[in-house]
């Protein structure tokens, strides 16, 4: 089963799941978890080869999809689902092909469409880090400030690094070859009717008018919202205000 990080006691609410994106893990979302554990469990997971968890041989949704369902019947079988980017299409997914297990999704800044941007980029920038040469992060970040000029994607690459062993927390070789499944959207039949909040940063251009027929066709009960001056890093550019909408969202 996935790596967690639990925060909170369970109790007669269902836990909130949040699913990070690419390239992240749980740790990530510690302050904002351990923010909304306290009327709730919060369940954070890293997806297969990230983090903690396993590494595999394919990185499919309908395989993290299977992931999270796995997750979810060890925590009482039902749960308020989070997901960003990737692990937004991961949660859309399950909630398409096991919605008794989604009491209510939260989808951050992706639609279930396929996008024409890679982040393969990313990839070679760690693949070219010598490790060898890193005692420490800021080593890394040196060493990545020449292709990954934005400073808070060199902070954030870091975080999947293990310092002692020197090695990154990313299957990096297999996500790469992976790529295509990860910018796509696998053909599922069917809808989620329950309730759904697709919530955008409002200057990302991830989530477009364009594409709200197909969102409504999965998910009829689908919600819009948007959070000023965040872009598709949403949660760590305004996380107040992005744990203030997913709390007024889980209590409405």
């Amino acid at each position: 089963m996935l790596n967690t990080i639990v925060h909170g006691q369970a109790n007669a609410l269902p836990p909130l799941l949040i699913v990070h994106g690419l390239y992240g893990s749980a740790r990530n979302w510690g302050v904002i978890a351990k923010r909304l554990s306290d009327n709730r469990q919060v369940i954070a997971v890293d997806q297969r080869n990230h983090g903690d968890s396993g590494w595999t041989d394919s990185h499919s949704y309908p395989d993290m999809a299977a992931d999270l369902a796995k997750v979810i019947e060890a925590h009482g079988g039902r749960a308020d689902v989070l997901g960003h980017s990737m692990g937004g299409k991961a949660a859309m997914v399950l909630a398409l092909t096991r919605p008794a297990l989604v009491n209510s999704l939260l989808v951050a800044d992706i639609a279930p469409v396929a996008y024409g941007h890679s982040q393969i980029q990313y990839i070679r920038a760690m693949q070219a880090v010598d490790l060898s040469r890193v005692e420490k992060r800021s080593d890394v970040v040196e060493q990545l400030r020449e292709s990954v000029p934005e400073p808070t994607l060199q902070s954030f690459f870091t975080q999947s690094l293990d310092l002692k062993d020197k090695r990154w927390k990313l299957n990096l070789d297999l996500l790469a070859r992976e790529m295509p499944k990860i910018l796509g959207f696998p053909d599922v039949a069917g809808q989620f009717d329950g309730p759904v909040l697709f919530l955008s940063g409002a200057e990302s251009d991830y989530v477009r008018r364009e594409h709200r027929d197909r969102i409504k066709e999965l998910f009829p009960a689908a919600r819009f919202a948007k959070i000023p001056g965040a872009g598709h890093w949403l949660h760590a550019e305004k996380p107040r205000e992005f744990e203030a909408t997913v709390r007024a969202w889980l209590e409405g």
